[in-house]
Parts: structure tokens; sequence; C-alpha cells
């Protein structure tokens, strides 16, 4: 009896375990559903926030991209619209200047106009005079217009004849006079070009020497030698480097020779040395 008391008891027990397990694990799945829940409520809000801040920064570019696009639209408009001032203002310019010279133009002719006019008018003048004074001279001189033309070609000529004789006169001395100064500068470049070559010929004499050792002796030490020679013979003594030849330059033909004939004496004795 005890024995089935202790099973009803065990039994009893193991369904009120089972139930109560039943209930804790429905509160736990409940609680669980409602953490996941709230999770997921949280993780909406948060991409629903993340969705409402990236459109937010959508728009804002959409509207800078657009306001960028406004403003460059606005500063080309500003730019077309001050070209076309500029424009118009030329073209106003412009059409002011041709408007003043089309004036000026207008002026001119007028007054060109008026100066015809009164050209003309004194043309007629004087052509009447002209008429009166031909009439008033023909009963004068009792002579015709083409009689007078006459006699005035005839004076002109006289006249022109005189003055061409004296003019050919005048071409006649003036030929001269350029034909001497012509003829005196020939005379004087040929002889510019003549006398330098006899010039040459008649101050310059050449001594011949064997070798141009000889031209140390003759310079001496220091140059000794041949300043004693140039002050004895009064004659100047080129030594350069023509080959076996020495200068003997003066225009006195006699002291040349003199100073020929002692270079001469003293390189054939052999008395000249650098000492």
């Amino acid at each position: 009896m005890e024995t089935a008391i202790w099973i009803i008891i065990a039994a009893a027990a193991a369904i009120i375990g089972y139930v109560a397990a039943a209930v804790i694990s429905k509160k736990n799945a409940s609680s669980r559903a409602n953490s996941i829940l709230e999770d997921a409520n949280r993780e909406a809000e948060v991409i629903k926030e993340k969705r409402i801040l990236q459109a937010k920064e959508e728009e804002m570019k959409i509207l800078g991209e657009a306001e960028r696009n406004a403003g460059q639209r606005m500063q080309k408009a500003q730019a077309a619209e001050a070209r076309n001032k500029q424009r118009e203002m030329q073209l106003n310019q412009q059409q002011n200047e041709n408007n003043r010279r089309k004036k000026e133009l207008d002026t001119l002719k007028s007054n060109l106009d008026n100066r015809e006019a009164v050209i003309e008018s004194r043309q007629n003048e004087v052509e009447h005079l002209h008429r009166q004074i031909t009439d008033e001279l023909e009963r004068i001189s009792g002579l015709s217009a083409d009689e007078a033309k006459e006699k005035l070609v005839e004076s002109l000529k006289d006249e022109a004849k005189t003055a061409a004789a004296g003019y050919i006169n005048d071409i006649m001395d003036d030929a001269r006079m350029t034909a001497t100064k012509e003829a005196k500068r020939i005379v004087i470049q040929s002889i510019q070009r003549v006398a330098t070559e006899a010039a040459v010929e008649n101050s310059v004499t050449v001594f011949h020497i064997d070798n141009d050792e000889i031209k140390g002796r003759i310079i001496g030490r220091e140059g000794r030698n041949i300043r004693a020679l140039e002050a004895a013979t009064g004659i100047e003594i080129i030594v350069d480097d023509t080959p076996e030849a020495i200068v003997l330059s003066g225009f006195d033909p006699v002291r040349r020779e003199i100073a020929r004939l002692a270079l001469h004496q003293l390189v054939v004795d052999g008395r000249i040395h650098p000492a």
C-alpha cells in the first residue's frame, strides 16, 4: 500500500516537474523570443536611422550638386549678359562714331559744294574780266588776239634763245672746271699709285748675306753693333725674318751705298762679332 502511495507520489512529482519544466521552458522561450524581437527592433531602428542618414546625405549631395550647377549656370548667364552688354556698348559707340563721321562728311560735302559754287562764280567773273581785258587790249593796240599771240611768241623765242645761249655757256664753263678737277684727280691718283713703288726703290737697298748667323753678329750684344753702324752711316738697318738679306733704308743713296760697303767689308774680313 505504501509502495503504491510512493509510486503515486513519485508519478505526481514527475508530472509536476514536467509541468513546471514545460512552464519554465515556455517562459524561457517567451523571454528569448522577446529578447530576439527587441534585438530585431533595435537593429531595425539602427538600420532605419542609417537609411535615413544615408538618404539625408544623398539629399544633401543632390542639393549641393544642384546648387553648384545652378551657381555655374548663373555665372555663365551673368558672364554672357556682361559680354552682351559690352558688345552692345561697343556697337553703340561704333554707331555714335559712324554718326559723327557721317555728320562730318555731310559738313565737308556741304562746304565743298559751297566752294565749288564760289569757284565757279569766280571763274565766270575771271572769264568775263579776261574777255573785257582782251577786248580793251585789242582796242588799244589795234591788233587782234592772234596777232598779239604771234608777236608774243616771237618775243619769247628771242628771250629763250638768249637764255639758252647763256645756259650753254654756263654749262661749258662748268664742264671745263669739272674736267680740270677730274684731270687733276686722275693725275694725283696716278702719282700716288706709282710713287709708292718708286719711293721704295729709291729709299731701300738690300744687302745679301751667305747665312742668317751673320745677322746676330751684325746686331751685336744688346744691339750695340747695329746702333753704332746706324749712328755712323745715318741709315736705318732693318734685320728681320727675310732669309739671307738685310734691308738698308734711307733717302740718301750715297749714305746707303757707304753703309752697304761698310757691312760688306766687315763681313768679309770678319772684324764684326757679337762682342
